[in-house]
């Protein structure tokens, strides 16, 4: 089953139905997959509630609770690589549960999720719960031709319905037309007029005398509410809680700083008693020496007035603490990044968009119709609002046309992520052998989606040759002394693009100009003695014959994408076990079958992005003299990715003794297979980063948090994140290592464990 539906509409009861049914049933499982371990661990705790510790377990690569329980809570990853390993724990699995499923079009993350469906036991039921997407019955389509029946509800009605308002300088006004008098989504007038006329609703004469004004020097300008004063606004509406969605981790801590600053209070004495109560029970583990270094003061005061920002650079501590008072009304306003938008139950009376673009790495870009219905998917609470509402903070330059589009697009198309990795393919071709892996790795959805495409384009392809030949009858001279007129044209064509080219390159050598004039002159000659040159009809038979050239060129850019598109996934599956084989991964036996070596048999069980070149570094000895904490450091160069272009670390500064020697070897390794890849065209990938060397070498060290986060400039958060992920590779380097470098992978994790690594241990 795949139900498409808003946030909050009650997708979830048909994944608690799924578990209902299988503990009805002596021994039958349940898995529920989350893509994110926020959500895990939410989930996990609802179901502990419903059928206590002893029936469910909790898997998120970092945290192992009762694995063998009936009902297992885990990351997506944690499944796939559970099939892969052909698990024991996937006996009597009945029902497999999807949250969030929208999730395969991201771009790092989104091909687990297709691997799973695909790779997922036929006895084993699929329930996939999405957001709206406009392709909701193509993917249910696609779902019905890998895992059989399926039945696709879709619903776009918001259980607790939206109303969306402009704030333009002081005033809220609605942006959608609420006279009742006017068709659906019809903009607001007086929002034109303020819009208009820099916030102010005229006279028709006043309008006139502005309008005129303002003619030559463009809009005047809206001005933009103080945010403390807006607070303040949604607070004498009745519109708290709010979520105020601001693009950037910074400006969500300067938002709060500032709304403090103001003497923003919306908390009472009993809820700041209660709120302090909270905080400190579930904060009492962090040592004293770090919550000074985490800002932890200052973060409490903004909670004890109900105030308090949300974004991935937070301690998960107090993120979590965050979304638990912001759960039970004690924190009325968050400053929040997109990523709360992602399922993380926290839903609002109100959002606030204070802009509608934001920075995706490289430049600034609108948000999309998308994005904007997950960011206002969080306002109405279903139990307690009657409504929910969006506001939008009006800038200059903004059209109301634009941004009622924006609110009106409920949806946006789920599209494929999926691409083979080595990985995929090692253990792929393990369990089934070269070709039948083709035959899977096509019924990827990616591959869906290309071939519906391509029924597309080969319809528009036979339309076009309907044309074509059409066009060939208008240019058939019945005299018949004309010739072959598509080859007349065909020469003309050639001549014009040849004299464009002359005329654009002035850099050739003198061989090359002479070269370029000997074409031109035979292109003349062939051109006057062609038969068709000396047609009475010749310059209307030529016009046929470009419309014709034109269309054949379009018509062969199609055929173009056709043969692209076809079997496009296992073009590239074909690539990567070319160069698994260069590489010494795979090999052909006697029977000529292609197989793994024992180096494939390590890598299957590697898996992230650079799942080749840590075997490959493996393989190389690249970690064999290093010692824990250089371990740990040259770990992070393979997982670490940095939030904008670095500066490369000097060389001074890392860290002596065979760490350098280990280091040039890694690059070295990288560098030699970047460009095997890109032989193979395959896109290669980006150098490893030296960014967190330094903070982690230290930390690994025993070194105190305020000089880690000060080498690492990052916050707190971030530097839990990348803290995890750098255990989680540590963790398979220590599996699959022998001998000295597996024992000092585990020494390493046990090094970097601690203080608030230790403690985040869940979240």
């Amino acid at each position: 089953m795949l139900v498409a539906a808003p946030t909050g509409a009650g997708k979830t009861i048909v994944a608690e139905f799924a578990v209902f049914l299988a503990m009805q049933e002596v021994s039958d499982k349940v898995f529920y997959t989350a893509p994110i371990k926020a959500l895990s661990n939410q989930k996990f705790n609802e179901l502990v509630e419903d059928y206590g510790p002893e029936n469910v377990g909790l898997l998120t690569g970092d945290t192992n609770i009762n694995a063998r329980a009936r009902i297992v809570v885990m990351t997506t990853e944690v499944l796939r690589n559970m099939l892969y390993a052909d698990s024991d724990l996937l006996q009597d699995l009945a029902f497999v549960v999807m949250d969030e499923v929208h999730y395969l079009a991201d771009r790092f993350r989104g091909p687990v999720w297709e691997e799973v469906i695909i790779h997922l036991p036929q006895t084993a039921r699929l329930v996939s719960l999405s957001a709206t997407v406009s392709n909701a019955e193509e993917f249910g389509d696609w779902l019905q031709a890998v895992r059989g029946d399926t039945d696709v509800i879709v619903s776009e009605e918001r259980p607790v319905p939206l109303q969306q308002h402009v704030i333009v300088r002081s005033k809220l006004v609605d942006l959608f037309d609420s006279s009742g008098l006017a068709a659906t989504n019809r903009v607001n007038p007086e929002l034109v007029q303020m819009a208009r006329y820099g916030g102010r609703v005229l006279g028709v004469r006043e309008a006139r005398d502005v309008g005129r004004r303002h003619s030559k020097g463009g809009r005047p300008d809206m001005g933009r509410m103080d945010r403390a004063d807006l607070v303040r606004l949604l607070d004498e509406r009745n519109l708290l809680p709010a979520i105020f969605f601001i693009f950037s981790r910074v400006g969500c801590d300067a938002a709060v700083q500032q709304v403090l600053r103001d003497g923003v209070k919306l908390t009472e004495s009993w809820e700041r008693k209660e709120i302090r109560e909270i905080v400190e029970d579930r904060c009492r583990t962090l040592m004293d020496e770090d919550l000074a270094v985490l800002g932890y003061w200052e973060w409490l005061e903004g909670l004890e007035r109900g105030v308090a920002s949300h974004h991935a650079g937070l301690l998960p501590a107090f993120k979590e603490v965050v979304e638990e008072l912001f759960q039970r009304k004690l924190v009325k306003v968050v400053f929040a990044t997109e990523t709360l938008a992602l399922g993380i139950n926290m839903p609002a009376r109100t959002v606030v968009l204070e802009k509608l673009e934001k920075f995706n790495g490289e430049a600034r870009v609108p948000i999309t119709p998308g994005e904007y219905t997950q960011l206002t998917g969080r306002a109405g609470r279903r139990g307690i609002d009657v409504e929910g509402h969006s506001v939008i903070q009006w800038a200059d330059g903004m059209e109301p046309q634009a941004v009622a589009s924006l609110a009106s697009r409920r949806s946006y198309p789920l599209n494929s992520s999926f691409r083979p990795t080595y990985n995929m393919a090692v253990n792929l071709i393990e369990q089934f052998g070269r070709d039948r892996t083709r035959e899977i790795l096509e019924s990827s959805f990616a591959q869906f989606q290309a071939d519906r495409a391509v029924v597309d384009l080969a319809r528009k392809v036979r339309q076009q040759e309907e044309s074509l030949a059409g066009y060939e009858k208008a240019m058939q001279d019945e005299s018949g002394q004309s010739g072959d007129f598509t080859e007349y044209a065909q020469i003309r064509r050639e001549i014009t693009d040849l004299e464009r080219a002359g005329s654009q390159n002035r850099d050739r050598t003198k061989a090359q100009a002479e070269k370029h004039q000997r074409r031109l002159a035979e292109l003349r000659k062939r051109l006057r003695t062609h038969p068709g040159h000396s047609s009475p009809k010749r310059e209307e038979l030529s016009r046929w014959a470009e419309r014709w050239w034109r269309l054949k060129r379009q018509t062969d850019g199609l055929r173009q994408q056709i043969a692209t598109r076809t079997g496009a996934v296992a073009k590239v599956f074909d690539r990567v076990t070319d160069v698994l084989l260069e590489e010494g991964y795979l090999k052909l036996d006697a029977e000529g079958q292609i197989v793994l070596t024992g180096n494939g048999t390590m890598l299957k069980r590697i898996y992230g992005e650079r799942d080749l070149l840590v075997a490959e570094s493996l393989r190389r000895g690249v970690w064999n003299e290093l010692d824990p904490a250089a371990f740990a450091a040259l770990a992070t160069t393979l997982v670490f990715e940095p939030r904008r272009e670095e500066d490369p670390v000097s060389e001074r500064w890392l860290p002596r003794g065979p760490f350098r020697a280990s280091l040039d070897k890694l690059q070295d390794i990288w560098a030699r297979l970047d460009d095997v890849e890109r032989d193979h065209k395959l896109p290669g990938s980006t150098p490893p980063s030296t960014g967190l060397v330094i903070a982690m070498h230290k930390w690994a060290r025993g070194g105190p948090l305020d000089q880690v986060l000060r080498d690492a400039d990052l916050q707190a958060g971030d530097f839990v994140r990348w803290s995890k992920q750098t255990i989680d590779l540590l963790d398979q380097i220590s599996i699959v290592a022998d001998g000295r470098q597996g024992r000092t992978a585990r020494q390493a994790m046990d090094a970097i464990r601690r203080g608030i690594v230790a403690y985040s241990s869940v979240g």
